[in-house]
Parts: C-alpha cells; sequence; structure tokens
C-alpha cells in the first residue's frame, strides 16, 4: 500500500459523515490514534467501536488490527522525538518503565521470530560467504548495528567496510568500488535514512546483492534489495528499540561464523595469540 496518510487524505471524501470523523482525527493526530484500541478510538471520536471496525473493513483491511499496523507504520516514520516522548509517556508512564520496556522488547523479538523468513535468511548467509567484499550501511541509531556487524565480520573476512557514519564523505562515495561479486547490508529504521537508501540504490545499480535490514516490506529500502531481512522495533521515548534488529544481526553473525568454522577456528587462534601478546584482555584471577 502507498503510504497510508496520502492513502487516507485521498479517500477521506468519499467516505461517510462518522468515517469522515475518523479520518480527520487520525490525520490530525496519528501520533496518539496509532496506539488507540477501536473502542478508545470511537470514544474519543464520539462513535461506537463497530463504526471503528466498518471504517477499517470499508478501507479495504480485514479488520481494525491491519488498519491499527498500518497507521502505526506510518506515524511511527513521521514522529519527531518530542513527539515520541510525550507517547511513551502516555503509554508507560514514569512508575513502570524498567519492566513495560523489557516486556515490549521480549514482544518485538517474538513477533519477529514468528515473522522471520528463514528461506531469505539462509540466502542472506550464502550471499556473505561468496561475496568477494562486504559493505554494511547504517547510520544515526542504526550505525550501533552496522559496526556490531562489522566488528564480527573483520573477524571472519578479509575485505569488510562499514561505511556512512563518519560523516568524512559520502556515502556513495564510501561505495564508489562495488561490483556485482558483492554484497551491501543497509540498515535503517524510521525514520528511515536517506543516506542509506542512496547507498542501496547505488549498489543495486551496480548489480551487487543488496541486503536490506528493516522493519517490514513497506520500508523504502525493499525497493532495492534483493533480499530483505524484517525485524520489529518500537518506540521507547524518543529513541527506537533495537534490541530485535540487533538479536538478527546477532543471528546472523551466528549463522554465518558455523559456516565458516573450519576457516574461522584457526583465525581465531591466530588472534587469540595476538590478544594475549598484545594484553587486550584483562586475564587476572
Amino acid at each position: 500500500m502507498q503510504d497510508f496518510m496520502q492513502f487516507l487524505e485521498e479517500r477521506k471524501s468519499k467516505l461517510s459523515k462518522s468515517h469522515r470523523l475518523i479520518a480527520d482525527y487520525m490525520l490530525n493526530n496519528y501520533d496518539k490514534a496509532a496506539f488507540m484500541t477501536a473502542a478508545r478510538l470511537g470514544s474519543v471520536v464520539g462513535i461506537s467501536e463497530s463504526t471503528v471496525i466498518r471504517f477499517a473493513i470499508t478501507l479495504g483491511f480485514d479488520g481494525y488490527p491491519e488498519l491499527q499496523d498500518a497507521l502505526m507504520k506510518a506515524a511511527h516514520n513521521k514522529m519527531t522525538a518530542v513527539q515520541r516522548m510525550e507517547v511513551t509517556k502516555s503509554r508507560i508512564g514514569t512508575s513502570t518503565v524498567l519492566k513495560n520496556v523489557l516486556h515490549s522488547d521480549m514482544e518485538t523479538i517474538r513477533m519477529t521470530l514468528e515473522n522471520i523468513d528463514t528461506e531469505t535468511f539462509d540466502c542472506v548467509v550464502d550471499s556473505i560467504i561468496n561475496a568477494k567484499r562486504i559493505y554494511i550501511v547504517g547510520v544515526r541509531s542504526s550505525s550501533a548495528l552496522a559496526e556490531f556487524l562489522g566488528f564480527y565480520f573483520n573477524l571472519m573476512f578479509n575485505s569488510v567496510r562499514v561505511v556512512g557514519t563518519s560523516g568524512v564523505s559520502e556515502v556513495a562515495e564510501q561505495v564508489f568500488h562495488i561490483c556485482e561479486d558483492d554484497v551491501l547490508i543497509g540498515i535503517s529504521y524510521p525514520r528511515y535514512s536517506n543516506r542509506t537508501l542512496k547507498a542501496l540504490k547505488y549498489a543495486s545499480g551496480k548489480k551487487a546483492t543488496v541486503v536490506a535490514i528493516t522493519d517490514s516490506s513497506s520500508s523504502p529500502l525493499c525497493a532495492y534489495a534483493k533480499y530483505s531481512l524484517f525485524a520489529k522495533s518500537s518506540i521507547t521515548a524518543f529513541t527506537d528499540s533495537l534490541v530485535a534488529p540487533l538479536s538478527l544481526v546477532n543471528a546472523l553473525v551466528s549463522a554465518v561464523a558455523i559456516k565458516k568454522e573450519q576457516d574461522l577456528t584457526s583465525a581465531l587462534a591466530e588472534l587469540e595469540q595476538i590478544w594475549d601478546e598484545n594484553e587486550v584482555y584483562d586475564k587476572k584471577d
């Protein structure tokens, strides 16, 4: 589906009076409406819960949960940091932050596990192992995920480059030499990074294998990716919770390591010697 907010704006004039009330509220208060139940939304707008459900079906959704999911994705991409903070305060309060945030993170991992495409995951692993060079792009909050993935891949492969985190040059300049034998892994979550999108578009044009790690099939990264891996994120204060994406990245590292076990074992033995010689880790009892 096209951008939900645009879709709703275009359909609004054809709706009944009560349905227009819902549409207007969603368009003007998307940051609040996205987290309301059908009953709560109906109460705020001044109509019945059943009218809200019929509204969702009129728009072509199977029911209200599907409409809410579309609205939540649109809101997630549009909300400012201030709006995110306000939403978090209203959803989890101030006295139970720890428990509610941890439960929310557990739920995003559960949802990711239920919906992950294992066949696509295996294809991504094989593409990484067979790549001549591996480029990893993640900026802003996603840079932590990119650096984590790059740290471990650099222990396994000879040619890995994490790009887009230093701001020294344009991302496209950093992937200038990419070719069809290479893999580019792009990581981005709402609000999606234009720098990451440009890198994926450039790599796709060079016929490289492009992998997107993002939140859903509606993510703009998917337009340029051969393979897309989805991990859920949720709003935590003015930030996004990237626990599920990190878990997915961790699984990717582990799967690649298992397939490269023979080569990796000798490399790690040599690295252990280097770490010991340079006293990288504290070995005191």
